[in-house]
């Protein structure tokens, strides 16, 4: 008895989900590795001025980066 077009899509779906299982969702994934990288979370413990002058670094980079695209869109784009 051959499978029917719907059997295989259902196979298909669950082998799917399962693959998602273990290997994660890939976004939540990456937001989950940008949380910990913003959040200074590679920091030694009990270390707050390191802990807030990285959390402080990164954010400033991360906004120095955008503006830094914003300006060269504008200027080379438009």
């Amino acid at each position: 008895m051959e499978p029917t077009r719907d059997q295989e899509k259902r196979r298909a779906a669950l082998a799917d989900l399962t693959r998602l299982q273990h290997e994660g969702d890939a976004l939540g994934g990456l937001f989950g590795r940008a949380r910990g990288h913003f959040g200074a979370a590679d920091t030694p413990a009990g270390d707050r001025i390191e802990l807030w002058g990285r959390r402080i670094g990164r954010t400033l980079s991360a906004v120095a980066f955008v503006a830094l695209a914003i300006y060269l869109y504008a200027t080379y784009v438009r």
